[in-house]
């Protein structure tokens, strides 16, 4: 896990004594609210419908167990006693007061935490796979990778005021969990015919207003070229994006507008005059980085722990869990555990203080010390003997946080909504909570298989529904809450956007007619065929008819 250097903690100390001297002035009325607005903002404070929420970056979604502690003493401390983990590996806190937004920055300071560009018109944090280091099926972890992007563009000062926010995320893996199809730049390591690493770079994707997937600029990226081609990336980003309008100032829109062969044409051109620079990245550099990912001491564990293949075979809560919510791990007897975030009728990805203590505690126990944050708004221990699975079991069972519904119906992507957000048009937590109680028979769920519901309350779609199975988008109907449906939509290497089957249903039969879009599936898929692979085969027909029919 990186560690702050002296220029890390000078740069987020100086920030947090800035920021505190920027509340001051605001709260003297020196500041009107539109001169402290872009201040804030590059702090990671947005004025939300009822409070101040503030955003804490989670680089690459990882933590130690003193930081998530933290966390749990933000939420204690300075909000209502919980926090929100978000699709971008980020925590929302939703009752901040403008008065102690400097004294929670500067506790998350003391534990190498920070909201720096968490919002504004910048490079955000960084996303990476939630397994990186430990997916089996890895290449390399991403997370070096993201940590080199994040010394590069914190406070760049090219890029501070781009036309619009921009989103970069990295994946080491063939199996993608990062969306990085979705994402202004992805970037998907792989090898090469001589088996050298390197990037496949991929530009223009992006949800909102405009879904797209991103175009593949350049097949195969050295390693050691990366900064350099990001550079030529973001100044063809910054010097062609449309800054006159909000709706049109992404990069997706710019890529779109001139193709993705002039958009290549634009950026080889500019990397070919920095290419070989100060930014080509030494081996030595890229090493000294990797070493803080180093893997951990493990200890020698047999492969298969006969002990928890008994309890396997006697108990169908533990065999669910395990079906679900544990993952292989890349060193033997070692495995991944996935902590739901979306027990029955609570609202998805929310966790209260007392339960990131005790997050805090198992991974200290059970997980090496670390923690990661999910793009489904999950927490997960990367570290774990399959001998301690049964124990943590037990231990996650008693916090509510053992739920095993990893990638099934009710492990549903949310974002805040109307509940909070004065972007919203309509609510999504309520939705989701009642989708969660209308599918809380856990063997039913197991059934129905992999299924992911993505709910968003506005076209802003920061509940990414363009590309959830089953995709919610709440719209207003001259003053009521009208639901959308889309179906098909994939975050995954098999990107693809959801499709609109039809008018939006009223709020109060949603649920319905999600429980319609699941009994046409069962009735129709073949053995094997997830959810999305019979939505595929047969298309829109037969789910658009039993919906409509029932509506």
């Amino acid at each position: 896990m990186y560690t702050y250097d002296e220029h890390d903690r000078t740069f987020v100390a100086e920030r947090v004594a800035q920021f505190r001297d920027q509340v001051n002035r605001r709260l003297s009325g020196e500041l009107t609210e539109e001169q402290f607005k872009p201040l804030r903002l590059t702090n990671g404070l947005y004025l939300q419908l009822h409070a101040y929420m503030l955003r804490v970056a989670i680089p690459y979604g990882t933590l130690s167990s003193k930081q998530m502690r933290m966390l749990a003493h933000i939420a204690r401390r300075y909000d209502r006693g919980y926090g929100h983990f978000t699709t971008r590996q980020n925590i929302q806190y939703n009752w901040i007061k403008l008065q102690d937004a400097p004294d929670a920055l500067a506790d998350l300071a003391s534990v190498e935490m920070h909201a720096l560009q968490t919002s504004g018109n910048c490079i955000r944090n960084t996303t990476a796979d939630q397994w990186a280091g430990v997916a089996v099926d890895e290449i390399e972890d991403p997370r070096v990778w993201c940590e080199i992007i994040r010394q590069w563009s914190s406070l760049h000062p090219e890029f501070t005021f781009l036309p619009r926010k921009f989103k970069i995320s990295v994946t080491g893996s063939p199996h993608d969990r990062a969306a990085v199809r979705v994402h202004d730049i992805g970037l998907r390591l792989h090898r090469n015919e001589a088996g050298e690493a390197g990037f496949e770079v991929i530009v223009g994707g992006g949800l909102g207003r405009t879904p797209m997937i991103g175009k593949t600029i350049r097949e195969f990226l050295p390693k050691q070229h990366l900064l350099s081609y990001l550079e030529a990336i973001l100044r063809a980003y910054n010097l062609a994006g449309r800054r006159d309008n909000l709706y049109k100032s992404r990069i997706k829109i710019l890529v779109h507008e001139i193709g993705a062969e002039e958009m290549r044409r634009r950026v080889e051109a500019e990397w070919e005059a920095i290419r070989d620079g100060a930014l080509e990245l030494p081996a030595e550099t890229i090493a000294a980085i990797a070493r803080h990912f180093a893997p951990p001491a493990y200890e020698a564990q047999p492969a298969i722990d006969l002990a928890v293949e008994r309890l396997r075979l006697e108990n169908d809560a533990f065999a669910r869990w395990l079906k679900t919510n544990v993952a292989p791990h890349r060193e033997s007897g070692y495995a991944i555990v996935n902590l739901s975030l979306k027990p029955e009728g609570a609202p998805p990805g929310d966790a209260s203080a007392a339960q990131m203590e005790t997050v805090a505690d198992l991974a200290q126990a059970y997980s090496l010390d670390e923690i990661r944050v999910s793009h489904e708004q999950n927490l997960v221990l990367p570290h774990v003997k399959r001998a301690d699975l049964p124990e943590l079991w037990r231990k996650l069972e008693a916090i509510d946080l053992a739920t095993p519904n990893l990638g099934l119906v009710s492990d549903i992507i949310a974002c805040p909504g109307l509940d909070y957000c004065a972007l919203a048009n309509a609510r999504s937590i309520p939705v989701a909570q009642q989708i969660t109680r209308r599918f809380a028979d856990l063997k039913r769920q197991h059934d129905i298989g992999e299924l992911k519901i993505k709910i968003s309350g506005c076209i802003n779609a920061c509940g990414h529904h363009h590309v959830g199975h089953i995709g919610i988008l709440g719209v207003d109907k001259n003053g009521e809450e009208f639901y959308q449906i889309t179906l098909g939509g994939d975050g995954t290497e098999t990107t693809s956007l959801g499709r609109i089957i039809g008018p939006a249903v009223p709020a109060d039969v949603v649920v319905d007619a999600v429980e319609n879009l699941v009994e046409t599936y069962l009735a129709t898929r073949r053995p094997g065929e997830r959810f999305v692979d019979t939505y595929r085969r047969l298309g829109d027909a037969p789910f658009k008819e039993r919906l409509y029919a029932a509506a």
